[in-house]
């Protein structure tokens, strides 16, 4: 049974003109979520994987990213269906769901990120994704169901073969390919041409379905730009601790510099 086109509060719209760029947030706290909007980010992914962050904190990290203007996105710790169904109850746009290597891991987080018919996502109208019980129950169903983006992370060989079968699920929006854990599983680096060539065996399997596909290039813009140029949808640019860690040790390194000089 196949769904509408799902956006993700407009991320992925068709009609959208530019590519959109996001960033990982790992500091718990709403000051970087505003640093980042004003620094004119569409989006932000809040990193439950690699991050001491709990899901009170996700919740309002969410709530500021939205009210922000940019699409929150969330990164899941695991594949666990409650675990998905409190990042969606806390208002979260989509999902970028990690180590997903198989068609039917694929299937069972798309289920658990739909209402039914669709998939088994439990009804919870009076969360924030349902204005707290104001939104018409059929507006909160049809959201759920339309607007919320569900992508997988490819980050093995086994998952880049399985690609064109996951992304043939209906309720699959696009992939991510994470390419330094997909390196690390082959014993590689991220810019070999092995590895480079299984990125862009996802990525045309995710064009050849009619799907997005998207990266992460660290704090390498121009990197992204040729990626972009060569197809991928999406780009992630750096995080909100490296980014600090760069500007700091940058000022120290600076100052350490001009104080040497006569």
């Amino acid at each position: 049974m196949s769904t509408p086109h799902r956006t993700g509060a407009g991320l992925f719209s068709p009609d959208r003109t530019t590519t959109p760029l996001g960033t990982w947030l790992k500091i718990a706290s709403s000051e970087p979520v505003e640093i980042m909007a004003y620094a004119g980010f569409d989006f932000v992914v809040i990193d439950l994987e690699h991050a001491p962050l709990d899901l009170q904190t996700a919740y309002r990290l969410i709530n500021s990213a939205a009210a922000l203007g940019m699409t929150p996105l969330v990164r899941v710790p695991d594949m666990n269906a409650s675990t998905i169904q409190k990042v969606l109850d806390a208002g979260a746009m989509g999902l970028l769901v990690p180590h997903v290597d198989t068609v039917e891991q694929a299937a069972a987080v798309a289920r658990a990120c739909r209402f039914p018919p669709y998939g088994v996502r439990g009804a919870g109208g009076t969360s924030r994704a349902g204005a707290w019980g104001l939104l018409p129950n059929a507006d909160y169903l049809a959201l759920g169901n339309d607007d919320v983006l569900c992508i997988p992370q490819l980050e093995s060989v086994e998952a880049i073969k399985a690609a064109p079968e996951i992304l043939a699920l209906d309720s699959v929006d696009a992939v991510f390919v994470g390419a330094a854990d997909l390196s690390l599983s082959m014993g590689s680096t991220p810019g070999s041409p092995e590895v480079l060539a299984l990125i862009g065996s996802a990525r045309d399997a995710a064009h050849a379905a009619g799907k997005r596909f998207g990266l992460a290039f660290g704090g390498a813009p121009e990197q992204a730009v040729r990626a972009v140029r060569d197809g991928c949808d999406f780009v992630l640019l750096s995080n909100d601790t490296t980014m600090l860690a760069t500007a700091a040790r940058g000022l120290v390194a600076a100052f350490r510099e001009e104080s040497q000089r006569p």
